[in-house]
């Protein structure tokens, strides 16, 4: 123990210690790690979230993640609110794992979006029980936005519709890339 911490080996290098603070925050923003889920069941609802500055899209998977459906967007006033949601959504469908969009520039980039997102999903890390992992979500909320006009929804009905449309593409994405792994 040094001071009040604990002290955790690195998994990757021995030679210094690492708090733990700082072994979420190394888990929280290596994106390699982050959408490798060990130990993942191969079935269980997944929820993903399209982090928006207003508001959060919402959309769960199926049990045997074949279909994925968005749900109602949630608001965004403030963090406890956001957490007590999301955490009442994940009891209701008995999620096994959270998925939060990563707006990452379309070079790849990092924008400050990029950072609030990950900032999200590491207080999403800490606060519930279980794996939280982030997800490329660059150009969903443009096919989000197509796929509600292909339907027929009026501009009106899309603005209500494309942050949960946008989280139920981000989720599909989610899906595709552990079917591939």
């Amino acid at each position: 123990m040094l001071g009040r911490h604990k002290v955790y080996a690195s998994p990757t290098a021995t030679d210094y210690p690492l708090y733990k603070y700082r072994v979420q925050r190394i888990e929280t923003t290596k994106s390699d790690e982050l959408t490798d889920v060990p130990g993942l069941a191969a079935h269980g609802r997944i929820v993903a979230l399209d982090p928006g500055t207003k508001r959060c899209g919402v959309a769960v998977c199926d049990e045997l993640r074949i279909t994925t459906r968005p749900l109602q967007y949630l608001e965004r006033r403030s963090w406890k609110k956001l957490l007590s949601d999301v955490k009442q959504i994940v009891s209701d469908f008995d999620a096994v794992v959270l998925v939060v969009g990563l707006p990452l520039e379309s070079d790849g980039g990092e924008s400050p979006m990029s950072q609030e997102a990950r900032e999200m999903a590491r207080k999403f890390k800490l606060s519930l029980d279980i794996p939280v992992v982030l997800q490329d979500e660059r150009v969903t909320s443009y096919e989000a936005k197509g796929r509600l006009w292909r339907s027929g929804k009026t501009v009106g009905e899309s603005r209500q519709l494309v942050d949960s449309e946008a989280a139920a593409i981000i989720l599909a994405d989610f899906l595709d890339r552990l079917k591939s792994k």
